[in-house]
């Protein structure tokens, strides 16, 4: 596995912390793979991840969301079963994923289900950043009732 150092990033460059902060992000996720997810786009402003988190009871499941960046943590209590396994197929290790959020998109509801786990997400504009129409008067003014005109 090969590691890139972004430390010169970081110092020739001012006030871009979060851009090189999410490079180093992508850079380490790509790497590991597990589990495996998708990203699905269900309305203009709508998304859903599915993590496929098999063997994963809900409680042993963390999702999070700070300052952008939402976290998902699986972590598998330890089994001092003795079982005699003749084929181990199904990864049941702990793991962290991390999915970097645009700006004004928030989680709407986690389900478990199949062992997938479905996050919902939503673009949630601001009042003041939607577009609105501006009504264009004449260049003509007003009259106010009751005022005579000159």
């Amino acid at each position: 596995m090969r590691t890139i150092d972004f430390s010169p990033l970081y110092r020739s460059v001012v006030g871009f912390d979060r851009l090189a902060s999410l490079l180093e992000t992508a850079a380490t996720d790509a790497a590991t793979g597990y589990p495996p997810y998708n990203i699905e786009r269900t309305d203009e402003n709508a998304y859903r991840i599915e993590i496929a988190v098999a063997g994963f009871r809900p409680e042993e499941l963390n999702v999070e969301v700070k300052e952008n960046l939402l976290t998902v943590q699986g972590r598998k209590a330890a089994n001092d079963e003795t079982k005699q396994y003749l084929h181990r197929g199904l990864a049941e290790r702990n793991f962290e994923r991390r999915f970097q959020l645009a700006d004004y998109v928030v989680v709407t509801d986690a389900n478990l289900a199949d062992g997938l786990l479905s996050i919902s997400l939503k673009r949630e504009l601001p009042e003041a950043l939607k577009p609105r129409r501006i009504e264009i008067t004449s260049g003509q003014s007003k009259l106010i009732e009751g005022e005579k005109a000159a």
